[in-house]
């Protein structure tokens, strides 16, 4: 990787940060979309870099922020992403090995998906969902998360239509997320398909992870909560076309 590619590849874990801290998700999602989008690495090596630094993006969120869990509603949700995230690794093995284009178009197709999914305003519901609702979205989000890092939106959606909190959601999405990210390392670590290469692409981008958390925690921003989502969207719909384009370009 050249100097110039190393920047931008810095660039872009920096933009990604950012955004996750603003909403509560989205790090791994620009991460791939960005870093597919420019060809900065495969797609398998920039899942494990962005399993690696969205971890570490929480743990610095939470060394600078006040947080509180509700264990009622977290108890069923990192039970059943879990499990997705096991079911998701097993299919990324395959897939990685038997069909790299496949991989490249259903990661540029989640990405446009998830975002025009994160744009939907629904009317938060009068009452809670129920147990199940948990544990379907929190398997869905653990698929993604197992596939490509990115188990944000299906528990996102689901999470800001309840009788929530706003701060609640996010301490809830950060949880599973730091959850999701650790599984992955520990199964993809253990199957040998975690590259010195990814690992030294993470551990070099720590210092802006950890820098923008900081930087954030004492300049809070002006956006609106809106005109953030739609920043954040835009920039998730480019870097899947982006994908979209090149893998069908490719075959």
């Amino acid at each position: 990787m050249t100097a110039p590619t190393f920047l931008l590849y810095l660039v872009c874990v920096g933009l990604a940060a950012y955004c996750q801290n603003l909403t509560g998700f989205a790090f791994a999602l620009l991460l791939l979309g960005m870093v597919g989008a420019f060809g900065l690495m495969p797609i398998t090596d920039a899942a494990n870099v962005a399993s690696v630094l969205s971890l570490v993006n929480i743990l610095a969120y939470w060394r600078y922020n006040r947080v509180t869990f509700d264990w009622t509603v977290l108890r069923p949700i990192l039970a059943s992403s879990l499990l997705g995230v096991v079911a998701g690794v097993l299919l990324l093995d395959w897939l990685s090995t038997n069909a790299v284009a496949i991989l490249s178009l259903l990661l540029g197709v989640a990405i446009i998906g998830c975002s025009l999914l994160l744009l939907v305003h629904s009317t938060p519901r009068p009452t809670p969902s129920g147990k199940p609702a948990l544990w379907f979205y929190g398997a869905l989000s653990g698929l993604l998360g197992g596939l490509f890092s990115t188990s944000g939106p299906p528990m996102v959606y689901h999470l800001y239509r309840q009788p929530m909190d706003r701060a609640q959601v996010r301490e809830c999405l950060f949880m599973m997320f730091a959850a999701s990210s650790a599984l992955r390392l520990l199964l993809v670590a253990g199957s040998g398909h975690f590259s010195w290469r990814s690992l030294l692409l993470a551990v070099s981008a720590i210092p802006v992870v950890a820098a923008v958390s900081w930087w954030q925690a004492r300049h809070p921003t002006r956006l609106s909560r809106r005109g953030v989502e739609w920043l954040v969207c835009g920039l998730l719909m480019l870097a899947g076309a982006s994908l979209i384009w090149a893998s069908l370009s490719a075959g």
